[in-house]
């Protein structure tokens, strides 16, 4: 199914990575104590500035910032929505 939502300008649609539950040592993490994402999966892309080509594309797996984007819920799915500066790094 394709994802209804496209992003304007600059803006990029990332699917956050679930957070670790589970520590290297084998222990488990509650949910109070997770930390927020910051890295995730690019799965729509805006057409860019007049002056600004877009540097990533869908599929790619990205770090940002962990106060980057705005949250929101689409057909019961988390995503953020931020701006290509925002994000640091494409790994």
């Amino acid at each position: 199914m394709a994802l209804k939502i496209q992003p304007l300008s600059d803006r990029v649609l990332v699917e956050p990575q679930e957070a670790e539950t589970k520590t290297a040592s084998g222990l488990y993490i509650p949910d109070s104590a997770k930390e927020k994402p910051q890295q995730g999966k690019v799965v729509a892309v805006g057409k860019g500035k007049k002056d600004h080509k877009m540097t990533v594309k869908v599929g790619d797996i990205v770090l940002y910032g962990k106060y980057s984007g705005s949250e929101l819920k689409h057909e019961g799915t988390d995503y953020l929505i931020m701006r290509e500066e925002d994000i640091l790094a494409i790994i």
